[in-house]
């Protein structure tokens, strides 16, 4: 059986939003406003890899994953104006980072070459 790189990856990158999430409202200054969106949208990705898994159709599969890719992009969003508000220290953001840009291009080329197919 092969590994499902985008399922761990997101997996791993929903638990690293969770400790985010609880830095951003553990620490100071405490953040729960836009940090809770950050922890809907982030282990949102996962949850909906996982839902593609048992895709009704390819139609399904696509759409489910789309849909992934638009939380991931909604998660980006929310990083950077954590960031740029001083809520998220740069080496935090910096790691996170590098990983839900990783999952967008994933999930772009997922869907690419299942719409080819």
């Amino acid at each position: 059986m092969r590994e499902n790189i985008i399922k761990n990856k997101s997996f791993a990158f929903a638990l690293k939003i969770v400790q985010t999430y609880k830095s951003l409202v553990g620490g100071e200054p405490k953040e729960y406003v836009m940090s809770k969106q950050l922890l809907r949208s982030g282990t949102a990705i996962g949850a909906l890899v996982r839902e593609s898994e048992h895709a009704e159709s390819k139609a399904d599969f696509i759409h489910k994953l789309s849909i992934a890719l638009k939380e991931a992009n909604e998660t980006e969003y929310w990083l950077e104006l954590l960031h740029q508000s001083k809520y998220l220290p740069q080496e935090e953001f910096e790691a996170v980072t590098i990983d839900i840009k990783e999952l967008l291009r994933l999930l772009v080329a997922i869907i690419k070459t299942s719409k080819k197919k």
